[in-house]
């Protein structure tokens, strides 16, 4: 991992344990999804550079990581903290899908640093995602893999 992607790795895990363990998180009923957040990048950008994964598949992981880097998406961070984070996440989960369901899993597995099962994660967030981020949200999620 390039030394800028494992620095917004860091400090992503750091933002998001913290605000996790404070009142706010804790009180928060999508924090045991949002918690995934760093992990997922960290997939993203692995995956990104795997030869295993479809070339058309890592350039839709590109375009997630930069939509996760970048400041300006549907449901911001610098206005939310890490709730922001929920239409990246949903994000994430859709484009892994797509992987899952074109690749072998293992693959998708070997780069995971979670603790549970990463089919498991995507299958949950997917499970919740129009709830989590909205269902006009979801629809603009939707259209941005197509």
């Amino acid at each position: 991992m390039s030394e800028q992607k494992q620095d917004f790795y860091q400090k992503l895990r750091k933002k998001v344990v913290n605000w996790a363990e404070s009142k706010e998180g804790a009180k928060n009923k999508w924090s045991k999804y949002i918690i995934w957040a760093p992990d997922l990048f960290y997939l993203l950008w692995k995956l990104s550079t795997d030869p295993h994964v479809p070339h058309g598949e890592r350039t839709k992981l590109l375009a997630v990581l930069a939509y996760f880097i970048s400041p300006i998406d549907l449901i911001p961070e610098a206005f939310l903290g890490p709730v922001g984070f929920t239409d990246d996440i949903v994000l994430a989960a859709m484009v892994l899908n797509g992987i899952v369901n074109k690749t072998d899993p293992e693959i998708v597995r070997r780069h995971w640093p979670g603790d549970e099962d990463v089919l498991n994660v995507i299958k949950n967030i997917l499970g919740v995602a129009d709830r989590m981020v909205g269902q006009k949200i979801w629809q603009k999620l939707q259209q941005k893999i197509k």
